[in-house]
């Protein structure tokens, strides 16, 4: 997904000379053609994440576009204070974006995890906040972001990421698709751990088991059209799965979500990190597989309902 970014921003830096890009230290090489084509609108700031921040802040409220771009806990907890008054309180049209999230970074431990970036930014007014599954919906989102008059927050993968949409979904900014039809149960989700719904969606049509799986897309603002149809297609259950804590993330968004409707019949169960710091490490694969948020994980919990 970040080889998707670098090439769509480079491409909007063109198009648009009030594009600015911002860097936490990263993304050097991988920021080379932007660079060729925009030397003078790259910024490498360092790790300064919170100057970074008020810097994107002023130079918005300037008439600039500016886009910030580092690892996800650097860009969001580090900066809290910067977002809250400098962007938000401004309702400055600043893009964040954070790269390598929810445990992208996992082998790094606590410090490069990001499963708190939803919670805390949903209790912070203005700001949409974006969930893109695959390149494909990273493109769509970054371009109407910048072309927006309010900040947006995005939490991207790393690399390596799989397609999941093709021309006949409706990509953008507060659109949810559905990736697989199913009856009984639907598998909500956010960002590229989809994936794994979609491979225990498959292995459960073996025995039976016809799943539904969708993006949701954006968490603010979410799809409710959407979730209204799906409401209509009587499920028995949604499961929300999402690479982040189960606190403030996608699972409460849907539960507050239908008790704001006062929809009380459908069953939500919440697929997401426990409450608590990870202290055993491995790579993104084995420490999704030990919090039971990966393919067999998903099978348990749907065989357990």
């Amino acid at each position: 997904m970040r080889d998707a970014f670098a090439n769509e921003i480079k491409r909007l830096s063109e198009a648009n000379k009030n594009v600015v890009l911002l860097s936490g230290d990263i993304g050097n090489r991988m920021f080379d053609k932007y660079k060729s084509v925009s030397p003078e609108r790259f910024f490498n700031c360092g790790i300064a994440e919170a100057n970074m921040m008020s810097l994107a802040s002023g130079m918005a409220l300037c008439g600039l576009k500016p886009v910030i771009y580092t690892i996800t806990p650097f860009t969001t907890t580090r900066c809290l204070e910067q977002i809250r008054i400098g962007v938000a309180y401004h309702n400055a049209p600043v893009v964040i974006v954070g790269t390598g999230s929810g445990l992208s970074y996992s082998e790094l431990g606590p410090t490069h995890h990001s499963l708190e970036d939803i919670a805390i930014l949903r209790a912070v007014p203005n700001i949409n906040i974006l969930t893109p599954s695959d390149k494909q919906e990273l493109t769509t989102q970054l371009q109407e972001a910048i072309s927006m008059n309010t900040p947006s927050y995005m939490r991207i993968g790393k690399k390596g990421e799989p397609d999941l949409f093709n021309e006949s979904h409706n990509l953008g900014i507060g659109k949810a698709n559905i990736l697989k039809e199913g009856e009984e149960i639907l598998i909500i989700g956010i960002g590229p751990i989809l994936i794994e719904a979609i491979e225990a969606a498959k292995s459960l049509k073996n025995d039976g088991l016809n799943i539904g799986v969708a993006s949701m897309g954006s968490i603010r603002p979410l799809d409710d059209d959407f979730l209204r149809k799906m409401i209509s297609k009587k499920y028995k259950y949604w499961i929300t799965l999402e690479e982040h804590g189960i606190v403030g993330g996608l699972g409460s968004t849907l539960i507050e979500w239908c008790s704001d409707k006062q929809l009380y019949d459908i069953k939500i169960k919440r697929l997401g990190v426990k409450n608590e710091f990870i202290h055993k490490l491995g790579n993104q694969s084995y420490t999704r597989n030990i919090l039971g948020i990966d393919k067999k994980g998903i099978i348990n919990t749907i065989k357990e309902l």
